[in-house]
């Protein structure tokens, strides 16, 4: 029996932060559960979020943001270097994302670190032990993650939506479509359903 979890997120986007914990539950449940993070590159220097989808997140969610961020919250935000970094890591050591997206969610979001330049990703980096190259750390996409959003776009039609974050969890030729939004709250509620979802798989 093959599990794997499709995650689409963005790092800078304050919805995709409330919805890691549900990933979190879910490696937890289901450990030897491959984990498919898929960076949507969808920040690009030129918005952001805002103070309004991110006060939407602190009342349907636990999720900490502090002043550090709040202070820049409505500042443009760019999430390509982050992108190239996350699907590095995905290429060379897998085994660390769910722990290094933590990191980098926590950084962005109450730490108030933009992850726009190659030195702000120097705690993480040094911390999980990890020797990127310089070329993750340029302006543009990477090839690779450039390949990432081609499977996101598969995903997105596959189950007729073009928003993020997404989470599909698939069991052999079966997939589950998970909805987040019912989860927020209580992240490890996802898991008792997926839990029955998977029964009736079974059979």
């Amino acid at each position: 029996m093959t599990q794997a979890l499709y995650f689409i997120y963005d790092s800078h986007c304050p919805w995709s932060y409330a919805a890691t914990p549900l990933v979190n539950a879910l490696h937890q449940a289901f450990p030897k559960m491959a984990m498919n993070f898929l960076h949507a590159a969808h920040f690009v220097g030129k918005d952001s979020a805002g103070e309004q989808q991110v006060k939407a997140v602190q009342q349907v969610s636990d999720v900490v943001f502090t002043d550090a961020h709040m202070r820049y919250v409505n500042s443009p935000k760019s999430s390509i270097k982050t992108a190239n970094f996350m699907k590095w890591l995905q290429n060379k050591q897998p085994e660390k994302q769910v722990e290094v997206l933590n990191a980098i969610q926590e950084a962005h979001f109450t730490q108030g670190n933009p992850l726009d330049n190659k030195h702000n990703f120097n705690d993480i980096i040094a911390e999980f032990k990890l020797s990127p190259s310089n070329k993750v750390f340029k302006d543009q996409l990477s090839q690779d993650a450039e390949l990432s959003l081609n499977d996101i776009a598969e995903i997105q039609q596959m189950i007729g939506t073009h928003h993020f974050p997404v989470l599909v969890m698939t069991q052999n030729d079966n997939a589950i479509f998970i909805d987040h939004s019912k989860y927020l709250s209580n992240p490890k509620a996802v898991v008792e359903a997926v839990n029955e979802e998977l029964a009736n798989l079974n059979g």
